[in-house]
């Protein structure tokens, strides 16, 4: 007992739904204790996956069998016209030989059709194989074997070896369920992938950063009708702050607006959808999110060359004005149909003047992004109530029913969404209520909807001078002090409108959720919710606003927090701050450390 006590010393046990790991105090394996989020969501997920795909199974045998069922029914009435000839002929006094050779051949082909047809045996359902392209310490492979039911095989990848016995060593740690399931590889993902083409029915990219070297090998190793579970962290990238290196990446550029978060989501999906097309596949989204630091998105991949001509009808390039908040989508095809044939045509253009009609600035372009529907609302309501059935297995529940909840209410056929705050700070005024704002919308006929990425988001098939005309008509009732005259506020309110608001409170003012009053936007459980530091990184004073100040000045002076798991073990001296050399002399390396705790806020 006291070896194993001595060999645990130097690990923490960390427990997540019905999984455990041993973790090193020295942060030499990465482990985020903040994705549990990501985690739960994705068996969730996953879970739906499994029952979807048994029910499109069981649907396709019985479309098969009903088909053979037909063509037997055509033979019978082939078979009855030819029993009627053969009673004309024993009418017209038929030898008894022949009768009785025609009875015998009848005996013989009753006996054959008593045998199982060919066509009634179906391939049996295999259990699907799971691939974690990234495993680290395997703890979601883990969680996958040993939570989600009806699972075959999952084969966890690495490329560094430490993260590789780190597997190992927790496969084994959680028993006969997981060694019996989960494998763990030391291997490069890319390579991997591309060397099992079709083969695993889930493929999950989580990497450090950026997933866009990883998905063209991905895309081939899905199997058709498998499913793509992929993770992107780099937000500043994705969001606009730097769009060159976003073009770089995923072909797309980002515009800066509210929606930037939604907007990251659509440049992954076209990303995948470009890297699938390449190999005669394509994309159909399930469920895309965006959770906490990072985007997370759900796709199913099939096979069809015909297909893929439809993948221009669902990218669009975006128009953004640089004075209001208004937004335009140029899509990148259309269809024309002749003579009951539908040809591909690139589409006509452009949708806005060199100048907004509403302010009269010029915009910005940014794309292509994915501009057709992000979710699959079966998907989406089947997953939130297998999740509410199972209350108890997530560590996660309160959050991913409340994104869940949320994502079921979107329109799911309207691209992006403008925030309420931001479209009455361009005209200076007093901001209405989200109740009546969204009232008046629905009096003047048109849809709206919130989003699960901005609790002030507004989702809406209005178009921008209705809105612009609905805050008219709000400026005229609480009227604001003037503006300067190039300002994009007084362009707008320059103009009269040409609708007459209602803000009388619409019964559909509130979704079912407001009204149940079920929360939709929970704050960060912690203080410094982050993606955390990488495996075996020095924890310096840059890392403040991951761990906080409390952890930082603890690694500096020689006593790492036990609470974060993720700076050195406490017996150890603290680690250097980066750039600090060994052959340095103490005072340089005591000016620099004081400059750095001089620093922090």
């Amino acid at each position: 007992m006291a070896e194993v006590e001595d060999k645990l010393k130097d690990y923490e046990i960390k427990r997540e739904g019905e999984a455990e790991i041993l973790m090193l105090k020295s942060n030499a394996v990465f482990f985020n204790p903040v994705q549990v989020h990501n985690r739960d969501m994705s068996i969730a997920v996953l879970r739906t996956f499994v029952t979807k795909r048994k029910e499109e199974h069981e649907a396709l045998v019985n479309k098969r069998n009903k088909s053979h069922q037909k063509n037997k029914q055509g033979e019978a009435s082939i078979q009855n016209g030819e029993d009627a000839s053969t009673s004309q002929l024993v009418e017209m006094d038929v030898s008894e030989k022949d009768l009785s050779k025609a009875e015998d051949e009848v005996d013989e082909a009753s006996k054959e059709a008593t045998k199982t047809p060919s066509w009634k045996v179906t391939r049996e359902l295999k259990p699907p194989l799971v691939l974690e392209a990234l495993a680290a310490s395997g703890l979601r492979s883990l969680r996958y074997a040993r939570e989600v039911d009806g699972l075959g095989k999952v084969v966890a990848l690495d490329n560094d070896k430490a993260s590789v016995e780190a597997c190992k060593r927790n496969i084994k740690f959680n028993g006969a369920s997981a060694t019996s399931k989960v494998e763990a590889h030391l291997a490069d993902a890319r390579v991997y992938m591309l060397t099992h083409p079709k083969e695993f029915d889930v493929v999950d990219l989580d990497p450090y950063g950026s997933p866009s070297i990883f998905l063209d090998s991905a895309v081939q190793a899905v199997a058709d009708g498998g499913l793509l579970m992929c993770t992107a962290t780099d937000m500043a990238v994705l969001c606009g702050t730097n769009g060159e290196v976003c073009y770089s990446k995923y072909g797309s550029y980002p515009t800066k607006g509210k929606y930037c978060h939604e907007m990251a989501l659509r440049i992954l999906l076209a990303s995948i959808e470009s890297h699938a097309n390449r190999y005669k596949r394509y994309i159909v989204p399930v469920l895309s999110v965006f959770m906490d630091f990072y985007v997370r998105v759900f796709v199913r991949v099939f096979t069809s060359a015909s297909e893929i001509k439809n993948t221009p009808l669902k990218l669009s390039y975006i128009y953004q004005c640089v004075g209001c908040d208004s937004f335009h989508l140029q899509c990148l095809g259309r269809t024309v149909s002749k003579n009951n044939s539908v040809k591909h045509a690139p589409a006509i253009g452009p949708v806005v003047s060199q100048e907004c009609n509403d302010c009269g600035k010029k915009f910005n372009v940014g794309g292509p992004i994915w501009s057709a529907p992000i979710h699959d609302q079966d998907w989406v309501v089947s997953t939130l109530t297998g999740v509410k059935s199972m209350k108890d297995r997530y560590p996660a529940y309160d959050k991913i029913t409340s994104v869940l909840t949320t994502v079921s209410e979107e329109l799911h056929d309207i691209p992006l969404f403008f925030s309420l705050h931001n479209i009455a700070g361009t005209v200076k005024c007093t901001s209405p209520s989200l109740v009546m704002f969204r009232s008046a919308v629905l009096n003047a006929g048109y849809r709206i909807s919130s989003t699960h990425v901005n609790p002030l988001g507004v989702k809406s098939d209005a178009p921008w001078d209705v809105i612009w005309d609905i805050m008219r008509c709000w400026v005229k009732n609480h009227p604001i002090k003037e503006q300067p005259r190039d300002s994009p506020g007084t362009a707008i309110l320059s103009k009269s409108p040409t609708l007459e608001a209602n803000f009388s409170r619409a019964v559909a003012a509130l979704s079912k959720a407001q009204a149940k009053k079920v929360k939709r936007f929970l704050p960060n459980p912690e203080r410094h919710w982050g993606p955390k530091v990488r495996a075996g990184r020095k924890i310096t004073s840059k890392h403040v606003s991951l761990l906080g100040p409390e952890a930082i000045n603890g690694a500096l002076n020689g006593a790492v927090s036990h609470e974060d798991g993720n700076g050195a073990a406490p017996d150890k001296p603290a680690p250097e701050p980066e750039g600090i050399k060994e052959d340095e002399p103490s005072t340089k390396r005591q000016k620099i450390i004081d400059d750095e705790q001089a620093n922090e806020p």
